[in-house]
C-alpha cells in the first residue's frame, strides 16, 4: 500500500504493483476467480508532518495522494477491484478489534518509556519528528522508527545522536505510557509458520529466522499523535496506533468490502478459503515477516498469506532510488515520455523473483524495448497482418495441409503456452515473460524461412500460420502488456473480449479461414534519443 505523502516511482511499481498485475491477469483467463485489491496508507507521522507544512487536514492530504495513486496506477494498467483506503471506517474498526483482541488475550501491555519531547516545539517527538545515526550499522540521516539503509526497525530511544526533524536542535527524554505487543511471547508460532510454509522464499524466510534466533523484542506500538487509529482504551486518551499496527490489515478490510462481507464469522470464512499473496518489496520483510503475521497468530480469527512474493530494490543508473535524496523518476513523469508497455515490458525482464536487486539503465531500457519489443514481437505481428490485408484482402486464408516447419510451429507454441503458464504460476513473470519473447523469435525465423513475399507454393498456409501465432502471441502477452495485447486483438478483429479468453485457448489456431481482421498497424514504435534524454531531464532536475 503506496503511503500517501509522495508520487509513486519507479521502484515501487517492479516490486509491488506490476507483479501482481501479471497474476492477477493471468489467473482471470479462466485460471481461477481472483480479486486484486490495494489502499493508501495513510496514518502516521510522516503525513501528519508534511499535511501541517501543506496547511491542508491530514484527511484532505491523504484524499489528495490517493486521487494521484490510482491515476498513475490506472495509467500503467494496474487494474484493481478496489483501491481503498486505511483511515476508512471499516479499517478503524478491525484495527480496534485486533487491539482488543490482543489486549484482552494478555499480548499488549502498557509501560512507561522514555520519549525524545522538543523543548522548543512543545511535543513528543515520535517516529519521522526524529533523526540520527542507526545503532545497528552507523549510518546517519536516518529516522528514529527505522534504518533506510540495513532495514531494521527501530524501538523509540535507540537512535543514537537524535535530533528534532522539525527544528534541529537535540530533543530531551520525559516519560510517557506507551503499549507494547509481546512479539517475543509468539517467536515459536513464528517459527513454525516459516518452517512449515514452503510457499516463502527461502531468503525471506533465512533473513527472518535469524532475527527470531537473535531474540525477538516486545513492539511499542503507541504513538503521541493526533492522526492514526485511537486506541479503545479510556486510559489511552490522546494516543494513536503505530502505523504498521494497522496498515496491513486493510488487506483484510478492503478483501472483505470488495467480497460483501462483514467481520465476524462470515468475513473470517471468506479470507480464510482463499489463497491469499501479499507483494512487497525486501524494504518491509521485517514487518510482514514479524509484525503481520503475529498480529494474526494472537488475534486467532484470520488466517496468514500463503505467499509473500519478495523482490529487490530497483536500482536506478546503479543508484538506489531515494525520494528524501530525489533520485527517481516518477509514473507521472515516465508516463509523459513514453507508453506504459515499454515500462511494464522492461521491468518484468529485469526484476527476478528474489530480493536480488535491479538496475534501471536508460540505455539498456532504450536497446530491450527496441531490440526485442519492437523489432522481435512487433515486427511479426505487424508483418503477418499486413500480408492477410495485401494478399487476402483482410481475410485469413484457407491452408493446405501442415508441414513440417508448421508442425514444429505449433509445438513452440504449445511450449510456450505451458512454460509461460508454468513460470507465471512460480512467481517467475521474467522468465515467463522470455519464454513469450523465445516463441516470437520462433515466428520470425518461420516468416523468414517461408519468404511468402516470394510468392511460392504454400503462402496460403504460411499467412494462415503466422496470423493464428498473433493470435496466441495477444493471449500470452495480456498479462504483461495489457495496452498492446489489446490493440493486437484489435486488430485480429476477435469478438469475444481478450481478458475473458480462457489461456489454453493460446495453444490453438483460433483464428479460421475467412475470418476478417481489421486494419493492422504497427504495436509499438522505437525509443529513440529524445526519449531517453526526456527521461534522463526528471533525474536531473531533482539533483
Amino acid at each position: 500500500m503506496p503511503y500517501a505523502n509522495n508520487d509513486l516511482h519507479l521502484g515501487h511499481i517492479a516490486s509491488t504493483y506490476l507483479p501482481p498485475d501479471i497474476l492477477y491477469r493471468y489467473l482471470r483467463h479462466g485460471k481461477a476467480e481472483a480479486i486484486q485489491i490495494c489502499a493508501s496508507d495513510d496514518f502516521g507521522t510522516p503525513i501528519l508532518i508534511a499535511s501541517e507544512k501543506a496547511g491542508k487536514k491530514p484527511e484532505e492530504y491523504v484524499a489528495y495522494w490517493r486521487e494521484r495513486f490510482e491515476q498513475d496506477l490506472n495509467g500503467l494498467g494496474i487494474e484493481y477491484d478496489l483501491f481503498y483506503k486505511t483511515s476508512s471506517e471499516e479499517n478503524v474498526r478491525l484495527v480496534q478489534h485486533f487491539f482488543t483482541a490482543l489486549y484482552e488475550k494478555g499480548y499488549i501491555y502498557p509501560s512507561q518509556v522514555d520519549q525524545f519531547y522538543c523543548e522548543v516545539d512543545k511535543k513528543f517527538l515520535p517516529d519521522r519528528y526524529v533523526k540520527g545515526t542507526c545503532p545497528y550499522c552507523g549510518t546517519k540521516d536516518q529516522y528514529s522508527d527505522g534504518c533506510e539503509n540495513c532495514g531494521r526497525t527501530l524501538q523509540p530511544g535507540q537512535i543514537l545522536e537524535p535530533r528534532c526533524a522539525i527544528c534541529g536542535t537535540p530533543p530531551v527524554k520525559r516519560t510517557s505510557k506507551h503499549y507494547f505487543f509481546k512479539l517475543s511471547s509468539l517467536s515459536g508460532q513464528l517459527k513454525k509458520w516459516l518452517d512449515t510454509n514452503d510457499n516463502l522464499q527461502s531468503d525471506a524466510r533465512n533473513y527472518v529466522l535469524n532475527w527470531i534466533k537473535e531474540g525477538l523484542q516486545d513492539w511499542d506500538i503507541t504513538r503521541d499523535i493526533s492522526w492514526g487509529v485511537k486506541i479503545p482504551l479510556p486510559e489511552a486518551e490522546g494516543k494513536v496506533l503505530y502505523g504498521w499496527f494497522d496498515n496491513h490489515l486493510c488487506y483484510i478490510t478492503t478483501a472483505l468490502k470488495v467480497g460483501g462481507k462483514q467481520l465476524g464469522r462470515e468475513g473470517a470464512e471468506y479470507w480464510n478459503d482463499a489463497t491469499i499473496y501479499h507483494f512487497i518489496g525486501k524494504d518491509i520483510v521485517y514487518h510482514h515477516y514479524l509484525f503481520l503475521p503475529s498480529m494474526r497468530i494472537g488475534e486467532g480469527s484470520f488466517k496468514l498469506p500463503d505467499y509473500i512474493p519478495t523482490r529487490g530494490h530497483l536500482l536506478l543508473q546503479d543508484k538506489k532510488i531515494s525520494k528524501s535524496r530525489r533520485w527517481g523518476i516518477t509514473i507521472r513523469e515516465y508516463l509523459a515520455a513514453l507508453p506504459p508497455d515499454y515500462l511494464r515490458f522492461y521491468l518484468t525482464r529485469i526484476t527476478p523473483y528474489a530480493q536480488t536487486d535491479s538496475n534501471f539503465d536508460l540505455q539498456e531500457f532504450r536497446a530491450k524495448v527496441n531490440n526485442e519489443l519492437v523489432a522481435n514481437i512487433g515486427n511479426f505481428c505487424y508483418r503477418s497482418l499486413v500480408f492477410v490485408k495485401r494478399e487476402f484482402s483482410l481475410s485469413i486464408p484457407e491452408p493446405g495441409e501442415p508441414g513440417e516447419p508448421e508442425k514444429a510451429l505449433v509445438a513452440a507454441m504449445q511450449k510456450a503456452e505451458a512454460e509461460t503458464s508454468l513460470q507465471i504460476e512460480s512467481g517467475n513473470y521474467d522468465r515467463a515473460l522470455k519464454a513469450v519473447l523465445d516463441f516470437s523469435t520462433s515466428c520470425n525465423q518461420y516468416f523468414q524461412a517461408k519468404a511468402p513475399w516470394e510468392k511460392n507454393p504454400g503462402v496460403n498456409t504460411t499467412v494462415y500460420y503466422a496470423a493464428n501465432c498473433a493470435a496466441t502471441l495477444a493471449i500470452l502477452l495480456h498479462p504483461f502488456l495489457p495496452f498492446s495485447a489489446e490493440d493486437l486483438w484489435s486488430q485480429l478483429a476477435i469478438e469475444s473480449p481478450l481478458g475473458s479468453i480462457p489461456w489454453g485457448e493460446a495453444r490453438e489456431l483460433m483464428l479460421k479461414a475467412g475470418h476478417r481482421i481489421g486494419e493492422p498497424k504497427p504495436l509499438y514504435r522505437r525509443v529513440e534519443d529524445a526519449d531517453v534524454e526526456a527521461l534522463q531531464k526528471y533525474v536531473e532536475q531533482k539533483k
